[in-house]
């Protein structure tokens, strides 16, 4: 069956934002996408978010997007939500990859903030229109500045907020306070996109994560969820407190190369990175295992 959703839940609770396996040659894996996609929905996550950042979606083709989707939508099966990453920087590219993500089997959208070119929140507020009127799948925007270049403003949220497929936002903003008033004004199902703010988040009133770290520490996030939601504040602080050196480690650097070094070390399937990205040095993943092991993780 698949993971109860509500309005305020439309994802369900806990996703992990998915790394897009390669082969020794740098081809699509797509058996070991499928591979991994059991083992992260058997670890305890309602959804996945594929061809996103995580996913190198910047360097897979539309057509490798199309087959991943697919073929993780094939392992799952309606067991967990498929959230594909359809942002570009250019909206009519963004609308062909929405519907043909929504062929492929997608159960919803994952949309970022147009990066690079800067577009005024107008610009904002008429792509992410676009995209929602595109299909029939609900969408959930990613405002994530850092990466972008632009926020997408309270008043534009609450705009968007208004249209019946934008259901939901993935906040990687970095700002409290702007998220409380967002969370309070539009009414979006809020999901923390920055592992080391997931608890803060949820204190604003987030309803669940898109984790990266998910990759290795996802029943631990249900557990701090679950106490959250439990009023067990002390143990969900405790929770947090002892997952601090895995939220750091992960992030030394950029976090597709920490997650695939991690899987690797696993035993996942992972594989090479494709440029501009660039495996972990020796130094670099003695350090990550020393991080790991602080937070518990066995590899």
């Amino acid at each position: 069956m698949a993971p109860i959703s509500t309005p305020q839940t439309p994802f369900g609770r806990v996703l992990t934002a998915m790394v897009t396996p390669f082969t020794a040659d740098g081809a699509l894996d797509l058996d070991g996408a499928q591979r991994l996609a059991t083992h992260l929905v058997d670890a305890g996550n309602d959804g996945l978010v594929v061809n996103g950042t995580t996913g190198e979606s910047p360097t897979t083709s539309d057509a490798e997007k199309n087959d991943l989707v697919r073929a993780v939508r094939e392992a799952v099966g309606d067991s967990a939500h498929v959230i594909a990453g359809v942002g570009t920087n250019d909206t009519r590219h963004s609308l062909e990859l929405a519907r043909a993500a929504e062929k492929a089997g997608a159960h919803g959208l994952l949309a970022v903030t147009p990066y690079y070119n800067k577009p005024p929140q107008e610009g904002l507020l008429r792509h992410f229109t676009a995209i929602a009127d595109s299909t029939d799948l609900p969408v959930m925007l990613y405002d994530i500045p850092g990466r972008s270049g632009v926020p997408i403003n309270t008043e534009t949220i609450v705009r968007l907020a208004e249209h019946p497929r934008i259901v939901a936002n993935k906040d990687a903003k970095g700002d409290l306070g702007r998220a409380s008033w967002a969370i309070a004004r539009s009414g979006l199902a809020w999901y923390s996109g920055d592992d080391m703010l997931n608890l803060p988040l949820l204190s604003v009133g987030a309803c669940g994560f898109v984790s990266v770290v998910g990759h290795l520490v996802t029943p631990e996030l249900r557990a701090l969820l679950e106490a959250h939601l439990a009023g067990e504040f002390q143990k969900a602080t405790e929770i947090h407190q002892h997952l601090l050196p895995v939220f750091t480690g992960m992030f030394r650097t950029q976090g597709v190369i920490t997650t695939k070094a991690a899987l690797g070390l696993q035993g996942l399937p992972a594989g090479p990175l494709r440029l501009p990205l660039v495996e972990l040095t020796a130094d670099e993943t003695a350090q990550l295992k020393i991080d790991l092991a602080a937070g518990g993780v066995e590899l």
